[in-house]
C-alpha cells in the first residue's frame, strides 16, 4: 500500500492543467461581400496555402530578395537567437528532476597550542628543537600538537518531484518555447510583408517616372509646335508660356520620385542585412509592377486562429501562465529529498586512498514552510493574475487579426473598383487628348483645351499607376493579415528551417 501511494503522489502536479482557449470567430468573412463583381476571385475553398505567397507574383525578384532576407535579415537573426535562448532555458528547468552530485577535496592543518601550567618553572626544549611525532615540549609535562587532514569525497542530493514543481516549471518553459518559435515566424511574416512592399513601392516609383518621362515628352513636343505656330502668328506668345510652364510642370515631379526610388533600394537593401546602397546596381533599372493573381484563397476565420504566429504566441503565453500557477502551489506542499555523501579522510596523504579511510551518510530530508508572512498565498495570486492578463491577451489578438483580414479585404475590393475606373479613364482621356490636339493644330480650338487634357491625362495615368501599386500592396497586406509566410514546422517541438521554399 505505500508503495502504491508513492506513485500515486509522482504522477500528481499540483495546480490547474491547461486548457486551450474558445475563439468565437464568424462563419465567413464580410468584407468578402465588398469585392462581388470584381475579376480577382476570393475563396475560401480548402486547401489555403500561404506558405511563400510571393511565388503568385510570378516575379523572380522578388522571389530572390524575399529568399535572401530569410537568410540574413537582422531582426529575424535576433528572433531565431531567442528560441535558442528559450530552448536553453526549458533544459536549465528540465535539470531540476535529476539529482546534483558534487565533488570536493580539502586540506587542512591544525595547531594546538599546549595549556599553560600556572607554575613558574624553568621551560626544557628537546635537544634538536623541532616538533617529534606530531608534539613539542614547551614546559614541563605540556605539549603543543600539530595535524594533517586531508579529505575528499562526494555530496548527492536528489528532490523528488512528488507535488509536480519541477515538471510544471519545464512544462511553462517548453510553453515558453513555443511562444518564441511562434515570434520567430511572426517576424518572417512581418519580413516577407516588407520586402515586398517596398519592392512594389519601388517599382511604382519607377513606373511614375516612366510616365512622367512620356508625358514630358509629349508636352515638349507641344510646346515645339506652339512655338512654331507662335513665329508663324497663328497663336499668341501666351500659348508658348503655358506650354512651357506645363513642361516645367511635370519636369518638376520627377525628382520626387527619383528619391522615392532610391529610398526604396535602400529600405530592401537593408532588410536583407546589407549597408543601403548595395542594391543599386541590381534594381534601378525599372521593371513592370507584378500583377495580382487571378484568386486568392483567403480560407474560413476559423482557419485564421492555427495559421497566424500572433495567435499562436498568445495562446503559448496562456499555457506559460497556468503552468506558472502549479509551479507557484507546489510551494504550499513539503519537499521531499534523498542526500547521501561518500568520502575518504586521512592524516596521511599516503593511507588517503585505503578503503580504512572511507566515511558515507545517506538519508532522506524533508522540509515544509510552515510560516513564510503569505509570500507563497500572493506568489499564487500573482500567477493567477499572470494568466488572466495572458487570456485577455489572446482575445485582444485573436479580435486584431479578424480586423485586420476585414480590412485588408475591403481594402483589396475597393481598390479594385478604383482600378477598373481609371483604367477606363486613361483610355477616354488618351482619346481626348488626340481629339483636342487634331483640333487646335487645325485651328478649330484654343491651346488652353489641349493643356487641360494633357494634363488630365497625365494625371490619370499616374492615379493608375498609383492604384496599381496601392492594390498590389492591399494584396501584400492580405497575405500578411491571413498569417502567410511562414513554413510549416517539419517536427513538433522543433525549430523549422529558416527556409520556407
Amino acid at each position: 500500500m505505500p508503495g502504491i501511494w508513492l506513485l500515486a503522489l509522482a504522477s500528481c502536479a499540483v495546480g490547474p492543467d491547461y486548457r486551450p482557449p474558445e475563439s468565437h470567430v464568424p462563419a465567413t468573412w464580410s468584407g468578402l461581400g465588398a469585392a462581388a463583381g470584381s475579376p480577382t476571385r476570393l475563396t475560401t475553398s480548402p486547401p489555403v496555402e500561404l506558405v511563400a505567397w510571393w511565388g503568385t507574383f510570378n516575379d523572380p525578384m522578388l522571389t530572390s530578395l524575399v529568399g535572401r532576407a530569410i537568410e540574413s535579415n537582422l531582426d529575424l537573426r535576433q528572433a531565431e537567437a531567442r528560441v535558442r535562448q528559450a530552448r536553453a532555458s526549458r533544459g536549465v528547468a528540465a535539470s531540476g528532476l535529476w539529482p546534483e552530485i558534487d565533488t570536493t577535496g580539502t586540506y587542512s592543518r591544525r595547531y594546538s597550542p599546549a595549556p599553560s601550567s600556572g607554575s613558574q618553572g624553568t621551560a626544557t626544549a628537546s635537544p634538536s628543537g623541532t616538533h617529534t611525532g606530531g608534539t613539542s615540549s614547551t614546559s614541563a609535562g605540556a605539549t603543543s600538537t600539530s595535524t594533517n587532514l586531508f579529505q575528499v569525497g562526494l555530496d548527492a542530493a536528489w528532490e523528488l518531484d512528488i507535488f509536480g514543481g519541477v515538471r510544471r516549471n519545464i512544462e511553462a518553459s517548453t510553453a515558453d518555447m513555443q511562444a518564441a518559435m511562434e515570434d520567430r515566424r511572426d517576424v518572417l511574416v512581418t519580413l516577407a510583408a516588407e520586402v515586398g512592399t517596398n519592392y512594389v513601392n519601388l517599382r511604382g516609383s519607377q513606373q511614375q517616372i516612366d510616365i512622367a518621362r512620356k508625358n514630358l515628352q509629349a508636352q515638349r513636343h507641344t510646346a515645339e509646335i506652339t512655338r512654331k505656330r507662335f513665329k508663324a502668328g497663328y497663336v499668341s506668345a501666351l500659348d508658348v508660356a503655358s506650354a512651357q510652364a506645363q513642361v516645367a510642370t511635370t519636369e518638376s515631379q520627377i525628382p520626387p520620385l527619383e528619391s522615392a526610388s532610391q529610398s526604396a533600394i535602400y529600405s530592401l537593401s537593408v532588410l536583407l542585412g546589407r549597408e543601403p546602397g548595395a542594391l543599386l546596381p541590381e534594381l534601378s533599372t525599372e521593371t513592370p509592377i507584378p500583377p495580382t493573381p487571378p484568386e486568392i484563397p483567403v480560407g474560413l476565420p476559423s482557419d485564421l486562429i492555427r495559421r497566424r504566429p500572433d495567435v499562436r504566441r498568445a495562446e503559448a503565453q496562456i499555457h506559460a501562465a497556468t503552468a506558472r500557477i502549479g509551479v507557484a502551489t507546489a510551494d504550499l506542499f513539503p519537499k521531499f529529498s534523498l542526500t547521501g555523501s561518500f568520502g575518504l579522510s586521512s592524516t596521511d596523504l599516503n593511507t588517503l586512498m585505503n578503503w580504512s579511510s572511507r566515511a558515507w551518510s545517506l538519508g532522506p530530508s524533508v522540509s515544509w514552510p510552515i510560516f513564510a508572512g503569505g509570500r507563497i498565498w500572493w506568489n499564487i495570486q500573482v500567477q493567477d493574475a499572470l494568466q488572466e492578463q495572458a487570456l485577455i491577451t489572446y482575445e485582444k489578438t485573436v479580435l486584431i487579426a479578424l480586423q485586420d483580414v476585414e480590412t485588408a479585404l475591403v481594402a483589396y475590393a475597393k481598390e479594385l473598383e478604383r482600378h477598373k475606373l481609371l483604367s477606363e479613364a486613361v483610355k477616354n482621356n488618351g482619346k481626348a487628348v488626340d481629339l483636342a490636339m487634331k483640333r487646335y493644330i487645325a485651328g478649330k480650338t484654343d491651346f488652353l483645351s489641349v493643356l487641360i487634357f494633357q494634363n488630365t491625362l497625365f494625371q490619370s495615368e499616374d492615379a493608375l499607376v498609383q492604384s496599381t501599386r496601392t492594390l498590389t500592396t492591399d494584396l501584400i497586406a492580405l497575405y500578411k493579415a491571413l498569417g502567410g509566410g511562414w513554413e510549416k514546422e517539419s517536427q513538433p517541438g522543433k525549430e523549422a528551417k529558416a527556409r520556407p521554399f
